[in-house]
């Protein structure tokens, strides 16, 4: 599917606030509400819009400390990155996993109430899993930037 100049100005809008009416969406670009509801189905069943989250204040809600995690696997094979993904996928504190070109195999994102919880986590899920060898951790003091549109 070939993006025109109005199909980007509906995913910048998108992307900037996903809670706005089709209405609310359609004023700000110049459009009628039925042409953008259109457009934004279109963009859907091509799978270009993926979904909709909700964002959380992490901190608010309970998970004061952040950390990147670098893993590098002691064994690799295609079998052991898939045991890997699956049985990180099941700790919920994991919130992205990212297979990297790299020193480390996997850039995870994990969220902790505290870092007496998050050396729990690393210690009691990560580092027994099966497969996993090294590992580096860096707290995340502040974030500058979340990320924006594309």
């Amino acid at each position: 599917m070939t993006l025109d100049d109005l199909d980007k100005q509906i995913l910048q809008a998108m992307q900037r606030n996903a809670d706005q009416s089709t209405t609310q969406l359609a004023a700000k670009l110049g459009m009628s509400q039925p042409a953008t509801w259109r457009r934004i189905r279109r963009l859907q069943e091509a799978g270009i819009i993926v979904g909709r989250r909700l964002e959380l204040d992490a901190e608010k809600v309970g998970f004061g400390v952040t950390v990147f995690l670098g893993v590098k696997l002691a064994t690799k094979g295609r079998v052991s990155l898939e045991a890997f993904e699956r049985a990180i996928g099941a700790i919920p504190e994991v919130q992205t996993v990212d297979h990297v070109l790299g020193l480390y195999d996997y850039r995870l994102r994990v969220v902790a109430r505290d870092l007496a919880d998050f050396e729990r986590v690393l210690r009691r899920r990560i580092m027994t899993m099966p497969g996993v060898g090294d590992v580096e951790a860096n707290v995340l003091l502040s974030e500058e930037r979340r990320p924006g549109p594309i």
